[in-house]
């Protein structure tokens, strides 16, 4: 199995932290945010590969970084040199899958998320129902998902339907950017796109997957910490530093 890590965006909302330097290698607890994500799923045994898109400002940063990993890590430049011509996590997914000519299942994430649980289980969650599948998280506060993805789910966890940033959320189950997709399903993106799925925002084509074929919402056992900004950034480096 392949990990493909989202990590081509700008951060604008960290500047001055992010205006020439990549959030996903910002620290927390003196260690890389990507550091934290790729120790933990290297307990696993199940990924042989973890794959970073990066943007063309960043890309040297990131081979620095992969260049004194133990783990295999490959970055990928998907030639973006500005917040304004991004492709978008879909297309950047997509370009990983053409540019190395992957047929594997696929753990698809963003670079800039925290967890304070184990994605092994996830991934063997995945394995057993050998689908696509995501995770999913109740969130009471609904301002909170008019900015995210928000899943319909049946009570035998199955994705029935999935908006990205819904004027009026139709649940309150939270899909945060960690996927995962089965191999035939990897080979839909390019189709998705084709038929009109969104490409800024990672699960838009998981919403439009979940209408052509099985996807399953794995309800997580801890926390999600997005660093979206400066004061998510101190309240994570705060929370991980009491965790260490």
């Amino acid at each position: 199995m392949k990990c493909v890590i989202l990590a081509a965006g700008y951060a604008t909302r960290l500047y001055p932290l992010t205006e020439n330097f990549p959030k996903p290698l910002l620290e927390v607890a003196d260690k890389p945010i990507l550091d934290w994500l790729i120790d933990d799923m290297a307990q696993t045994g199940k990924i042989d590969e973890y794959i970073v898109i990066s943007n063309h400002k960043f890309a040297h940063i990131f081979e620095e970084w992969a260049s004194k990993s133990k783990n295999k890590i490959t970055v990928i430049d998907d030639g973006t040199s500005s917040n304004e011509t991004r492709l978008g996590a879909v297309k950047d997914i997509l370009f990983a899958i053409e540019q190395l000519q992957l047929d594997d299942d696929l753990l698809v994430m963003a670079g800039d998320n925290l967890l304070d649980f184990s994605l092994a289980d996830f991934i063997k969650y995945g394995q057993q129902k050998k689908a696509t599948c995501v995770m999913r998280y109740y969130e009471p506060d609904e301002a909170k998902l008019h900015k995210s993805g928000v899943a319909e789910v049946t009570d035998d966890d199955l994705l029935v339907a999935m908006q990205e940033k819904p004027a009026e959320p139709k649940s309150h189950w939270c899909v945060p950017a960690f996927y995962y997709y089965t191999k035939e399903d990897s080979h839909l993106i390019k189709k998705g796109i084709e038929s009109g799925c969104g490409t800024d925002a990672p699960g838009s084509f998981i919403a439009w997957l979940c209408g052509q074929t099985k996807v399953y919402a794995w309800e997580m056992p801890g926390k999600r910490y997005d660093i979206g900004n400066l004061a998510s950034y101190e309240e994570v480096k705060k929370t991980f530093a009491n965790h260490k």
